[in-house]
């Protein structure tokens, strides 16, 4: 049963009751709709369901765990960092590595550590929503960049928005979300370069990099000698383990040390842990659904052409497309055809989850139907 407006407006009054922080008043919790829907395509996850194989892996390793839940796990949780630094290669050892329950509390540590009261964090949207929440929750400043008219970024643009800001942190989303495109190296190296006079960490969101072009080449072939830079994963996509809430990271030592300051004690727990290890042995099984999902996510980006519709290239697993006069209407036609894709608030663009072949295909059939276009199927 939906929550009424009469309902909403009493919950925020009771709410604006409590001495809240200021900054926080008036305030949206994040979230995306969650709705009972036969076409779920809005929250990016990895809509294949996980392996059997790997299923009973987690299951067994989780069992053998339980068994010994009167004490508390490895708060340096040794095994999961050096199997994560195994899966990234890259010369990296577990002295580089550091996990969280999701990357949001991941890219959250990184500002309790570095950001705080009169320190700033630097992005550039449109972009993940749920940067200027972080830095809000850390009472840090949050500076909004800019893009180009096409939502690019250059090195330029970058360098110049650093050093005119001089941020304490800068956030760099690539492949970005909600556009999907990655960005180039030299982006990363220029403003990691520019952040040097005010010794900014540079934080690269990686979170849909296996979902990558062939081109794409990922940031971790920066990190040698960048002690400031960081490039922040999660298990979340690609591995489909949305559930398991497993993010992490990789930097040069110094930083896992700061982060070891803030966390909270024996933040993952020996269950998340147990199944994070077990599937990490299991990681080409894993990773089989990947090619899968790029097909389907090129297909779209295709079709969507076939429509006369604007689909950005990208290196996600979701497609960010436009251009209609009335977004949200499109959007709710889709819902009410049963496929929930996102609105992400940008005037007349729309993003979608890349799911199975099948549930492409409904949300091409559908569209077709709400905009009223003839393309038939290929």
């Amino acid at each position: 049963m939906g929550v009424t407006k009469q309902q909403e407006q009493a919950k925020t009054t009771a709410l604006e009751a409590l001495p809240l922080r200021d900054d926080l008043r008036g305030q949206s919790p994040y979230g995306a709709p969650q709705l009972e829907v036969q076409h779920l395509l809005n929250t990016n996850e990895n809509t294949y369901p996980v392996p059997q194989v790997v299923v009973d892996a987690i299951g067994t390793a989780v069992h053998q765990a339980a068994s010994s839940l009167n004490r508390y796990p490895d708060r340096e949780f040794t095994e999961l960092r050096q199997r994560l630094a195994a899966y990234l290669g890259h010369g990296l050892t577990e002295e580089h590595i550091w996990a969280a329950n999701g990357s949001n509390e991941i890219l959250q540590q990184i500002l309790q550590a570095f950001g705080g009261p009169g320190r700033s964090v630097l992005s550039f949207p449109p972009t993940y929503s749920m940067y200027p929440l972080l830095a809000s929750g850390t009472n840090t400043e949050y500076i909004s960049g800019e893009r180009a008219k096409d939502f690019t970024l250059s090195p330029e643009a970058a360098v110049q928005q650093v050093k005119q800001h001089q941020p304490n942190i800068i956030f760099l989303c690539s492949p970005n979300n909600p556009t999907g495109t990655a960005l180039g190296l030299d982006v990363v190296e220029a403003v990691y370069e520019a952040g040097q006079e005010t010794n900014a960490i540079v934080v690269v969101d990686e979170a849909y990099e296996e979902f990558s072009l062939e081109k794409t080449q990922s940031a971790l072939t920066l990190l040698e000698g960048r002690e400031r830079l960081i490039i922040s994963r999660t298990m979340s996509k690609a591995f489909a383990l949305a559930g398991a809430r497993v993010g992490y990271l990789a930097t040069s030592p110094q930083v896992t040390d700061a982060l070891r300051l803030v966390r909270l004690p024996y933040h993952l727990s020996a269950i998340t842990q147990a199944a994070a290890n077990a599937a990490l042995q299991h990681v080409e099984v894993l990773l089989e659904t990947v090619d899968e999902i790029k097909a389907q996510r090129d297909r779209i980006v295709t079709e969507l052409g076939k429509m006369g519709l604007n689909a950005a290239v990208s290196d996600s697993n979701f497609v960010f497309f436009g251009w209609f006069e009335d977004s949200h209407a499109v959007w709710q036609g889709l819902l009410d055809r049963g496929v929930l894709i996102r609105d992400v608030g940008i005037s007349h663009h729309l993003r979608v989850t890349a799911g199975t072949q099948e549930e492409t295909t409904a949300f091409l059939v559908a569209l077709r139907e709400v905009i009223g276009t003839e393309t038939s199927l290929p």
